[in-house]
């Protein structure tokens, strides 16, 4: 047996990447072929370039392995003859929101490999996920776009929780919310605000009827969350968070194909379950933890009416998977 081949989590890894980026670059294609901003043109091909240098190095790598090349997403899925669909500063926070994005996903991904070349890879990729996202921040702060989570004062010393109903949070008096949960409230809020606009972009293009209501139904559920959110913001005497708004634009003509935007909210719903669960395993007041957990089934529920969508219209694409022994042995 050879020791050097792709093992199972190198394998998904790279699969999983290469689909991301194929759908990232055709986001940012449209992005620079109707950009007008002189100072947001530069990041966002960069963004282009990186992503693009990734599918290359990982095709050549499949290519080096005889491993199939995934279908993914092509120039097939983008019509570079629609007028904008965002603004210039939306494709400024699509940047800054997917290069958060691939910090995340990249950092996990690197832990479970181990063949140098593919570590050496996915070292490169985080790399370039924190400069593209120090330069996103840089040029929000600088454009005046970028909302600072709420600040808090200073402890005045070391304290230990003396009470187990510092846990409490349904009756009585509560505590205040701490540093760790005010993190994870901003940035769900944000995210969900980021899911917001895509989705009323989307909502305006797509003229497919049953696409539309899973649509409309993402739209209602990301209100729902970031009013939650806000309200817990207020009810602590602490302002709300209503990020600068990046619009949609009015046009109602795609620059993408549906496939691509189905898988594009698939997407950023695993990237919610991801981050609603780290955001449960942080946060001890057991009201805001029960909302978060209420708030994750329903965004698994959501992604399984995405899948479905998919499925119907065979454009779920399968990823590798082990040899289903029982049926090869007929047992």
């Amino acid at each position: 047996m050879d020791n050097n081949r792709l093992s199972s989590t190198e394998i998904s890894a790279l699969w999983t990447t290469y689909m991301n980026d194929c759908a990232s670059v055709c986001f940012l294609k449209h992005f620079m072929n109707v950009l007008q901003d002189a100072e947001i043109r530069p990041i966002v091909q960069d963004a282009l370039n990186i992503g693009e240098s990734h599918i290359q190095t990982i095709r050549s790598l499949f290519q080096q392995e005889q491993f199939p090349l995934p279908k993914a997403f092509s120039d097939e899925d983008l019509h570079l003859s629609a007028p904008p669909l965002f603004t210039d500063l939306y494709a400024l926070g699509h940047v800054y929101g997917m290069s958060r994005i691939g910090l995340i996903s990249y950092g996990s991904m690197y832990s479970t490999l181990a063949r140098k070349d593919v570590l050496d890879f996915y070292a490169k990729a985080l790399q370039q996920s924190a400069e593209l996202y120090q330069n996103a921040v840089n040029l929000m702060q600088s454009k005046g776009v970028y909302d600072r989570p709420p600040k808090i004062p200073y402890p005045e010393s070391v304290a230990f929780v003396e009470k187990a109903s510092y846990m409490s949070g349904w009756l009585g008096e509560q505590r205040p919310l701490n540093a760790l949960e005010l993190t994870e409230i901003f940035f769900n809020i944000e995210r969900n605000y980021f899911g917001l606009l895509l989705l009323t972009g989307f909502l305006q293009v797509t003229q497919d009827e049953h696409i539309k209501k899973y649509l409309m139904k993402g739209k209602h559920l990301a209100e729902k969350q970031i009013k939650t959110f806000n309200t817990l913001l207020l009810n602590e005497d602490l302002l709300g968070t209503v990020p600068v708004a990046m619009e949609v634009t009015a046009s109602t003509t795609s620059p993408f194909s549906d496939k691509l935007m189905l898988f594009t909210v698939n997407v950023l719903q695993s990237t919610a379950i991801s981050t609603l669960g780290h955001s449960i395993a942080v946060c001890t007041r057991k009201d805001l933890s029960a909302q978060l957990a209420k708030f994750m089934a329903e965004v698994l529920a959501y992604g399984d009416d995405g899948l479905s969508l998919m499925i119907e219209r065979e454009w779920l694409e399968q990823p590798p998977q082990a040899p289903n022994r029982r049926k090869l042995m007929q047992v």
